[in-house]
């Protein structure tokens, strides 16, 4: 039995779609249908069924995908111990990450990772919604929520900071702002409720349900662009506006907010050498960038293991 047909059926097993299992092997979805007949043939029976919504697996397919991924499992084991694989990290890991973070953050510091590593190619996918490991959607997630199931490989990332900020523009033209009773009147820059793809982003029923909107938007970049153009006041990741200097935070230390990223990965990839340095780069990378996460001061120990903190009050930067 030929293993690649073997690859091409636990990856449509996985993913769902031609074209899905196509992008992940790199190859045209014809290849992976054509696969896929190959190895239907060889066991004589049918192994998916084809619905509208993709590729389902039949009862043959379902009773075949634990032997096959226990020899991806031997095939990985081996592969790890060659020789060939001490000379370098080499693949692709895609990385699906929230569009701000994977902007801002993760981009300057995964190009300069793959510069070390030249065998080795990195996909960001920085996008306003969640991008699903369970439709392998990308190797590593990071997330707003703690994936709930599944196995998966899951670790807290870190907490970050977000307040509220507007622009010296902004400001200006308005009566000074020193309590939150002061934000009533004022025109705010939020997401767009019906599209929020996590329920940590709704900061804004915490702090003060907005008179008016100048603009919702899905994008969080797009806001930090409203807000600098003076347009009103947003709450925002401190990673992205507190270098900013056409804006300033609004009440610091009463509209503070905190959140945490998760990271997540299969169980079954944890042990490739690519994953596990992608994976602890990430970890170095954060870790770097706590003062500015946090909003601490440079030097500044700081972690946690908790949930992420809701009141909007100064506190102390955590501890690990």
């Amino acid at each position: 039995m030929d293993w690649d047909n073997l690859r091409y059926f636990l990856e449509l097993a996985r993913s769902g779609t031609l074209m899905s299992a196509a992008r992940r092997l790199e190859v045209d979805h014809t290849t992976v249908a054509r696969r896929i007949q190959a190895l239907e043939k060889e066991v004589g029976a049918p192994l998916f069924s084809r619905e509208s919504g993709g590729h389902r697996l039949t009862e043959a397919g379902r009773r075949l995908q634990p032997q096959v991924e226990a020899m991806e499992s031997a095939f990985q084991a081996v592969e790890s111990t060659a020789p060939a694989s001490q000379e370098g990290l080499s693949g692709l890991v895609r990385i699906g990450a929230t569009e701000g973070f994977g902007t801002v953050v993760l981009a300057p510091q995964l190009a300069l990772f793959a510069v070390r590593h030249p065998k080795l190619t990195i996909d960001l996918l920085a996008m306003p919604r969640l991008v699903h490991l369970s439709r392998r959607e990308a190797d590593i997630v990071i997330s707003l929520e703690r994936p709930a199931r599944g196995p998966v490989v899951v670790a807290k990332l870190t907490d970050y900071t977000l307040r509220l900020y507007a622009s010296k523009q902004y400001l200006s033209a308005h009566k000074p702002i020193r309590t939150r009773e002061d934000l009533r009147g004022h025109t705010f820059i939020s997401y767009v409720d019906d599209l929020l793809f996590s329920k940590e982003l709704q900061y804004l029923d915490e702090l003060h349900r907005p008179d008016a909107f100048a603009l919702r938007s899905t994008s969080v970049l797009a806001q930090h662009s409203a807000v600098a153009a003076g347009a009103g006041i947003a709450v925002l990741p401190a990673f992205i506006a507190e270098h900013d200097t056409a804006l300033r935070p609004v009440l610091p230390g009463q509209t503070n907010f905190t959140r945490t990223f998760w990271m997540s990965m299969p169980a079954e990839t944890k042990h490739l050498a690519r994953m596990q340095a992608v994976w602890n780069f990430l970890r170095e990378t954060v870790q770097e960038q706590q003062p500015l996460l946090l909003l601490q001061p440079p030097g500044e120990e700081n972690g946690a293991s908790g949930p992420p903190q809701r009141p909007a009050r100064p506190r102390k930067p955590p501890t690990p």
